[in-house]
């Protein structure tokens, strides 16, 4: 019997909002920027419970490993809380996953958003696939801190406002930030933005439009739960998303085009995208080909043989801005010219 993705209840002005760092915390250099977000929140309306875990950070993670799961399992079934939003990624998420108690997650009957992206995703990911609660990959705490957000990064509140049934559309952005610089307020979006379609980037004219239930996160992270409980892609598909097929969407830290094309080649032999009905590709950061294999031979490399459509250089992931993007929600996009759209349904 087909399950139905579970939404949580919609993000209201009023709402508490918890921060925890189950991945990396922050350091006191950056700490103004935790005071700012925290700021900028309230002053939109929201009340803010900051956890124990988001002011240190040691050997790449925030704390102990007991002490991160702790807190975002509080919090994750506490009442009082609205969304749960991490003040940005890290290395070791997956630390955590082991320490978790699942059936009490997936049995909560008053789920939260949680909202992120980077390592992240590798909880949402799970947390998804694990217990059929939608999660929201999008801006962060500390994307926070300018206080005026793009229009498309803003869009993440919106997107956790919309309730079950209802429907929510997003834009591609006009441009996007070719580098970070955490002494200027805000994101700088410096560079146009142009989506592109694999096969057709000479073509302004060709029009696509794919559809399907969203699942994706960060690459990097994403590839190292394949073959553990936590990546039980198959039998999602099959009770979640068979019918309607997978939109996947995937971005990218810290990797080459090689190192694209090895993760992707993972997924691909997990059978992951058994069912897709389209890649979607973020802005790859800290990205270089190897030699004269770019990001395109990758992409051509995986997805040639499948006949799956494939986007690439959406506003996903760590280059800003970004869509905020609900995993299990039922999608669809279109796409032409450079630019596109993205509908979601909470069905």
């Amino acid at each position: 019997m087909k399950k139905r993705i579970v939404y949580p209840q919609p993000l209201k002005k009023g709402g508490r909002i918890a921060v925890t760092a189950p991945s990396s915390g922050v350091e006191e250099p950056l700490h103004h920027l935790l005071k700012a977000s925290k700021e900028a929140l309230e002053h939109s309306g929201y009340r803010v419970l900051e956890g124990q875990t988001i002011r240190t950070n040691d050997k790449c993670v925030s704390t102990g490993k007991e002490e991160r799961a702790h807190e975002l399992q509080s919090f994750l079934l506490d009442d009082t809380v609205a969304a749960v939003i991490p003040p940005w990624g890290g290395e070791f998420l997956m630390d955590i996953l082991p320490l978790l108690d699942w059936n009490l997650l997936k049995a909560n009957r008053k789920p939260k958003w949680v909202l992120g992206y980077s390592d992240i995703s590798t909880f949402m990911f799970a947390y998804t696939l694990l217990t059929g609660h939608a999660t929201a990959h999008g801006t962060n705490y500390i994307d926070m801190s300018s206080g005026q957000l793009d229009g498309t990064s803003a869009r993440w509140e919106a997107v956790l406002s919309t309730a079950e049934g209802e429907t929510v559309e997003q834009a591609s952005s006009e441009k996007f930030q070719s580098a970070w610089d955490f002494s200027k307020p805000g994101f700088q979006l410096d560079t146009p933005t142009s989506w592109k379609i694999l096969g057709s980037e000479d073509d302004p004219a060709y029009e696509i439009s794919l559809e399907g239930r969203l699942l994706g996160g960060c690459m990097d992270t994403l590839s190292i739960l394949a073959g553990t409980p936590y990546a039980p892609v198959r039998p999602f598909v099959r009770s979640y998303c068979r019918e309607e097929g997978v939109l996947w969407y995937l971005e990218s830290c810290e990797m080459n085009a090689a190192d694209i094309y090895r993760h992707l080649w993972q997924m691909k032999q997990c059978g992951w995208f058994e069912h897709a009905k389209g890649i979607l590709i973020g802005r790859p950061a800290g990205y270089g080909p190897v030699k004269n294999f770019a990001l395109k031979d990758a992409l051509h490399h995986v997805f040639d043989g499948l006949g799956i459509p494939v986007l690439y250089d959406l506003d996903i992931g760590h280059v800003p801005p970004q869509l905020t993007l609900v995993n299990g929600a039922f999608t669809k996009v279109k796409a032409s010219g450079g630019a596109g759209n993205v509908t979601m349904s909470f069905v």
